[in-house]
């Protein structure tokens, strides 16, 4: 064997080699890759799983039900109103508690709005809790510069829509509005190795695990848990 082409199968020979090592790293880190891209995708699901939720108890708390419908909870949040209860003042204060008390004894058991009144012209010793209703916009996620109501409505990082449902359930003899809003891997993993997906949802099922991301169920009540938590 001449000494060209022993150098040619010694070049093959090592092209070989570090193709075989290209292909076993590439097997090793499929897995890996996968998983690091399927946590960065999760916890953006998961924060707008949390955005709807939060959205469907506020509108429970005005309409007394849930919604299935991200279009209603976004017209909610855009034009509707809610009530929150203030507080004013601190009743540890035992000053202010006892000049509160003889306020009211001296306006015949005023309510707390009125109370508020006479706090707005200036009494700041008074001791109260107020109900105001105020726009839903003003009062949910006003701190979050992240918080677009308008993506709100689909699966993040394929534009597939959440799935969701609202239902009333008789619970031991008592209606229960119940609601949940399904993020599916399918959607959510998209252009991912499928593969591995695949496995995923499998693993999933075997441990009769939604194959995505969930909060609420419409099958049994659960606090409108998320099932990350």
């Amino acid at each position: 064997m001449n000494g060209a082409l022993k150098t040619i199968l010694s070049i093959l020979l090592a092209l070989a080699i570090a193709g075989l090592v290209y292909l076993i790293v590439q097997s090793v880190m499929e897995p890996v890759n996968f998983n690091k891209e399927k946590a960065r995708r999760e916890a953006v699901a998961i924060q707008r799983l949390k955005d709807i939720r939060d959205l469907e108890v506020a509108f429970k708390s005005v309409n007394n039900r849930f919604t299935a419908s991200v279009d209603s909870l976004r017209d909610f949040y855009q034009n509707g109103k809610m009530k929150i209860v203030m507080q004013v003042g601190s009743t540890d204060d035992s000053l202010a508690v006892a000049h509160t008390e003889a306020v009211k004894k001296a306006n015949r058991g005023i309510k707390p709005e009125g109370l508020f009144e006479l706090y707005k012209k200036g009494d700041r010793n008074l001791v109260f809790a107020v109900s105001q209703e105020v726009p839903v916009r003003d009062t949910l996620f006003s701190s979050r510069e992240d918080f677009s109501i308008d993506s709100l409505k689909y699966i993040p990082f394929s534009g597939e829509p959440v799935l969701m449902d609202a239902v009333v359930k008789k619970v031991s003899g008592v209606d229960v509005p119940l609601f949940e809003a399904k993020m599916p891997y399918k959607a959510l993993l998209k252009g991912l190795d499928n593969q591995q997906r695949i496995n995923l949802d499998a693993d999933r099922r075997a441990q009769n695990r939604y194959e995505g991301l969930q909060v609420g169920s419409v099958t049994a009540p659960n606090n409108n848990a998320g099932n990350w938590e």
